[in-house]
């Protein structure tokens, strides 16, 4: 049995690697998003089979994530990526093949399922990488995830105003993808569990710590979804606003976001993640009543923009913290990113439902008391073992690495 120790830039090697694959994970998904429109012709489904359909990733990526663990054991933790990665890249072509309504809901689980497995990889992996260069950079690596999801979103826009064919384009953009993300796992960290280790259970619920981690993420995740799908209905509706001003508010909304995940690694690193998403929780609770009591649009854009700044280090952050909750990181993971897939999935008709029996400003009262949450119950992150000033206690230090 020998014991392999990773030196700081193999290990800063690896951090750029999974921020590729952070990024291709993204590109996937924005580029299947652009061109829904154009499966659904060529399903030929309505609009409500179309929601049905729609709900197949995420049940998908429920059923599968609890398995990453196991799959990162068996063949470990470079091996893994690079294969679950692949499956990821490769499952874009699936949903534009599909001629009906059945075999669509059977490729959008396939593709939820292959998504939700890499997610769970890339994110164990990236907690593990911040372990070892004790600073934080799982903001940044979901500021990377949405990099990709921007390029994955033009081109696929692109393509959708020259009027191509989807299958055509998700070919194309499945092979490059494909070949970008495998060839970045060569340099991510070659984990591997000791010969004596136990292998994690091929199926089991979450720890309790990660699901009060994953409320955290739930309440982030619930506000990011209704904010990406009805800001814009929101302006016109609500404030009688234009087309352009309605769309500028989701733009202003992602931009705000994106920045500050960039931003978020050395202000996490200054005040730890209890302190950041304790502020973080005000500033978007502050949107959040923004959007509700604006008589404006400039009002309501601002809130919007609040709430991207407020809510976009958290999910980051609570992955980081599940990776650190317990001694199985891959099923607390797993755990989470459950929780804020079924947030992810829930929040736009949820906010639907609620508009539709009463209004769309209480749908948002509705946003800005989950905001609250966030800033209420961010002492749930102390699991990270994370401080002020990027140190990880005693506790949760990094250790060598053992493999045969």
């Amino acid at each position: 049995m020998g014991e392999v120790v990773y030196d700081r830039r193999e290990v800063k090697h690896s951090r750029y690697a999974v921020a590729v694959v952070f990024a291709v994970h993204g590109a996937v998904t924005g580029s299947f998003a652009t061109r829904v429109p154009w499966i659904q012709d060529h399903a030929s489904v309505s609009a409500g089979q179309l929601g049905l359909a729609l709900a197949f990733p995420a049940i998908g990526a429920s059923v599968a994530m609890p398995l990453a663990g196991s799959v990162s054991h068996r063949f470990g933790a470079r091996r893994a990526l690079r294969g679950l990665i692949a499956l990821w890249t490769l499952a874009l072509v699936l949903p534009a093949l599909a001629p009906n309504l059945l075999t669509l809901c059977m490729a959008l689980f396939v593709y939820g399922a292959t998504a939700g497995m890499a997610d769970v990889a890339m994110n164990a992996l990236g907690v593990e990488i911040e372990n070892r260069l004790d600073k934080s950079i799982m903001s940044g690596l979901h500021g990377m995830w949405s990099a990709g999801a921007l390029v994955g979103s033009a081109a696929g826009t692109v393509a959708a105003h020259l009027g191509s064919d989807a299958r055509l384009h998700h070919a194309l953009a499945a092979v490059a993808l494909t070949l970008i993300g495998v060839a970045a796992c060569q340099w991510v960290l070659d984990l591997r569990p000791t010969e004596d280790e136990e292998p994690p259970p091929r199926f089991a619920l979450p720890p309790r710590s990660a699901l009060l981690i994953g409320a955290i993420g739930f309440c982030a995740v619930f506000a990011e979804g209704a904010s990406l799908d009805w800001s814009a209905v929101y302006l016109r509706d609500v404030l009688d606003s234009s087309a352009g001003v309605a769309a500028a508010s989701t733009t202003g909304f992602t931009l705000t976001m994106a920045i500050a995940r960039f931003a978020g690694d050395s202000v996490v690193d200054r005040f730890g993640p209890v302190r950041t998403v304790r502020v973080s929780g005000a500033l978007a609770t502050l949107g959040a009543l923004l959007v509700v009591l604006a008589q404006n649009a400039a009002a309501a854009m601002a809130g919007f923009a609040l709430l991207g700044l407020g809510i976009a280090v958290v999910v980051p952050l609570c992955f980081a913290a599940a990776g650190r909750s317990g001694p199985n990181p891959s099923q607390a993971i797993a755990g989470v990113a459950t929780i804020t897939y079924t947030s992810g999935l829930i929040a736009p008709s949820a906010i639907g439902a609620v508009a539709d029996a009463t209004s769309l400003v209480t749908s948002f009262v509705l946003v800005t008391v989950l905001t609250l949450g966030l800033a209420s119950f961010a002492n749930v992150l102390r699991a990270s073992g994370r401080t002020a000033g990027g140190k990880v206690s005693p506790a949760d230090a990094p250790v060598p690495d053992r493999r045969p």
